[in-house]
């Protein structure tokens, strides 16, 4: 049997339909699905999350490997079916409300066919932990990929781009279309595989996030103006100790760059 006619049968022997207000679309690819799986790499890891597992397109291939499997999941008729007919460990809830912060880590793995509508912010909320998940393999809207995969002095880079590529080695696996999706969505997709980096605690402040915030606003202005909450003399200190032209723009900066701005205007 496919994959596709696997998860509609599934889906009518549940009675459901997809939710649209929840990003449901349910992956059909059996392609797909073998790239993503060869990309996590499960066995390596003691814990393995699954953001919403739908209908398993994902989640059966975690089970027969027997990976350490906790699945999160909204929607209510999937938690139950999960938890009561596949006796899983089942987190009912939104990614997103969930206390992160205080997860018992251990080397740890997570994989989701994200909805797109949580995907920046969840990537955002996870790098900037003092201990996070040692590899993420993600399903993304094609256009936020490209930020998170961007380079410097492109369209697409900016702060999604400097907090991924500050805290994860990011690489893409492979591209997802609509005819991968039931129901067929409205964008492509791309699969990124995030691996954690060794990160020091003073770029897990959420000051730093409002330091990037505030430096990619305003993307034309020149980046030495939009700093003057750390004063102007130390400002001006940290782009001499830097080597800098007071007229460069926050495009022309590396990732690595703002770590080292960040850590000089903190002296």
């Amino acid at each position: 049997m496919s994959l596709r006619q696997k998860i509609l049968d599934r889906m009518e022997k549940l009675g459901l339909e997809p939710k649209r207000s929840l990003g449901q679309n349910f992956l059909i690819s059996e392609v797909v699905v073998d790239r993503i799986i060869e990309a996590c790499e499960f066995n390596r890891f003691e814990k393995v999350i699954e953001i919403g597992p739908g209908l398993g397109a994902l989640t059966d291939p975690l089970i027969e490997g027997s990976a350490r499997l906790t699945l999160m999941e909204l929607d209510s008729h999937f938690s139950q079916y999960w938890r009561e007919e596949r006796s899983q460990e089942v987190i009912e809830g939104d990614a997103l409300q969930f206390d992160w912060a205080n997860y018992t880590w251990g080397s740890s793995l997570l994989v989701s066919n994200l909805p797109y509508q949580i995907s920046s912010r969840l990537v955002v909320e996870l790098s900037l932990l003092p201990q996070s998940f040692d590899r993420m393999v993600l399903m993304f809207q094609k256009e936020v990929a490209k930020r998170i995969l961007a380079q410097p002095r492109t369209q697409d880079y900016g702060l999604l781009t400097v907090v991924s590529q500050n805290f994860w080695e990011v690489k893409a696996v492979l591209e997802a279309g609509a005819i991968d999706f039931f129901p067929k969505p409205n964008v492509a997709s791309r699969v990124v595989c995030l691996d954690r980096k060794e990160v020091e605690p003073l770029f897990c402040r959420p000051d730093y996030l409002n330091f990037l915030k505030n430096c990619f606003q305003q993307k034309r202005k020149k980046m030495i103006n939009k700093l003057s909450v750390y004063g102007k003399e130390r400002v001006a200190k940290a782009y001499e100790d830097l080597g800098w032209s007071p007229d460069l723009r926050v495009d022309t900066l590396s990732p690595n760059d703002f770590k080292g701005l960040y850590r000089l205007l903190q002296e």
